[in-house]
């Protein structure tokens, strides 16, 4: 089962904001259990003295790096070191890199060679090398905007803000993924069209959008009708989309 995996959750801690935590920590849940966490960081430095707090409640290792060069991110050799021996210690079936740093491109594209999965953590502003080289990459910024609420604060109202449009181009990739697995008929399996688009496009999420599931998303364009079928699992159903003519 997929919440069986072994997860290595490796966090940047010059570059991951501890207001996330919470939130990071129960999306990774999802995807495996995280049986290593440790985050990476100069902890002499004043401006991580807001994670330490919260390292114990988090059960996170924290592994102390020194900057022994200016202009230099020691944080990051030190995190692809650890990567590169858990890797080879057969310990774990994935990775979790959180980071916005594109420095970490190579380290993930090496990860997914040997067939492990790397699902990457990171703010809007993570450049795309690292994305793409990703099996999945989430934002923080939607963790925090999905999070149960009434939209009643100024910060809420912020979060709500940075909800991506539904635009042609996301419309189009859904569109062309429907018809990549279409049957004769041009119906394609929803959870197929949702495997393969985050294939295509690494950071695609509905929660980008404002939604908590694709078929909602995908509802929402008006472009392509919907059919529940019966799985033969009791009320389970099995949801198909093709796209309107």
């Amino acid at each position: 089962m997929e919440k069986d995996k072994k997860l290595a959750v490796l966090i940047d801690g010059d570059n991951i904001p501890s207001k996330y935590i919470k939130e990071m920590m129960e999306e990774i849940a999802k995807y495996g259990n995280p049986t290593i966490k440790r985050i990476y960081g100069d902890w002499t430095k004043p401006q991580l003295s807001k994670w330490k707090k919260l390292l114990l409640e988090n059960a996170i290792t924290p592994i102390q790096q020194y900057n022994y060069t200016t202009g230099k991110n020691s944080t990051d050799s030190g995190m692809i070191i650890d990567a590169m021996d858990i890797l080879y210690s057969d310990k774990v079936d994935g990775f979790c890199i959180a980071s916005s740093d594109s420095d970490f491109t190579r380290l993930a594209t090496r990860i997914r060679e040997t067939g492990l999965s790397v699902i990457g953590i990171g703010e809007k502003k993570t450049p795309d090398p690292f994305i793409v080289a990703c099996d999945k990459f989430i934002y923080l910024e939607i963790l925090r905007a999905s999070e149960k609420d009434d939209e009643s604060t100024p910060e809420q109202r912020e979060k709500k803000k940075s909800v991506d449009t539904v635009t042609p181009k996301v419309i189009k990739l859904i569109t062309q993924t429907v018809s990549d697995l279409a049957d004769d008929e041009g119906w394609a399996f929803l959870g197929d069209v949702g495997s393969l688009i985050q294939k295509k496009q690494p950071n695609f999420d509905s929660r980008n959008y404002g939604f908590e599931k694709l078929t909602p998303l995908i509802k929402s364009t008006g472009k392509f009708e919907i059919d529940q079928r019966d799985s033969g699992k009791g009320r389970y159903k099995l949801i198909y989309i093709r796209r309107m003519n």
